[in-house]
């Protein structure tokens, strides 16, 4: 009767401790962190990206739609002033000529130097005609600044005459080899308050190119002379509008049609 007492208080004091640490271990807290529900994300609908356009090619620098084989082929190199007569140069020249020009402005004689093989490449030219000389005179900063104060003593011309004869000579040079006839056309007049430039270095450059073309039995397109009696510039700017650039392609036109005969 002993042995049973003490047993039903032994199973009574071991089902006590179970249920108190059962009690017990629900107030234990979870050392799992808990992760947050994952949100989806609100699909944004994406404007589709629209084409950017090709950018317009210069008219001046296309070549002609239609070239036509039996006709000579022309070459104009030179810098904004050919640019700007371009389209109406080949126009004129319709039926006469297929005429092409590098698709770039030409700028200074140096750049001609550097460019004139890529620019000459493999077509066969019957003729060329070729200007350098608007950016050759024009007025540099000592860091390069485009169009400097002329005056200033820091500022100088971007080629000075005796390199630019130097320049014109090795262009005569590498012309010469094409076989074709040579051009060379004159630098138009800078005008009255035109920046970066002297009025009157046109003509200075001019006389240096024609002794150059002279020596190589190379003949001279008269553009400066034409362009200085009959179409003036913008207001002080070395450029033209577009009606008086029609006129620089009719008188230059004349020119090439007189010398495509010979």
């Amino acid at each position: 009767m002993k042995n049973l007492s003490i047993s039903n208080l032994l199973t009574t004091v071991i089902f006590s401790v179970l249920m108190t640490g059962q009690a017990n271990s629900q107030n234990v807290p979870e050392l799992t962190p808990r992760v947050p529900a994952i949100q989806p994300r609100a699909v944004q609908s994406q404007k589709p990206q629209q084409a950017r356009a090709p950018r317009k090619v210069n008219p001046a620098y296309q070549n002609p739609e239609n070239p036509d084989p039996n006709l000579p082929n022309v070459l104009i190199i030179g810098d904004s002033i050919s640019i700007g007569y371009m389209v109406p140069l080949r126009e004129k020249l319709k039926g006469v000529a297929n005429v092409y020009r590098p698709q770039t402005n030409c700028g200074p004689s140096s750049k001609g130097i550097e460019e004139i093989n890529a620019w000459i490449g493999d077509r066969r030219w019957s003729l060329i005609q070729m200007n350098h000389g608007l950016h050759d005179l024009k007025y540099m900063g000592p860091k390069g600044q485009n169009l400097a104060d002329p005056k200033a003593d820091s500022s100088h011309q971007q080629i000075p005459p005796d390199q630019y004869a130097k320049n014109l000579n090795e262009l005569a040079l590498r012309l010469k080899k094409t076989g074709a006839t040579i051009l060379w056309c004159e630098t138009t007049p800078v005008p009255e308050g035109a920046a970066g430039r002297v009025v009157g270095d046109s003509k200075k450059y001019n006389a240096i190119a024609e002794k150059v073309m002279s020596e190589h039995g190379i003949k001279t397109n008269g553009l400066f002379e034409f362009a200085s009696k009959n179409v003036p510039t913008r207001e002080a700017n070395v450029h033209y509008t577009p009606e008086n650039s029609e006129k620089l392609a009719e008188y230059v036109a004349g020119v090439i049609k007189e010398n495509l005969k010979q």
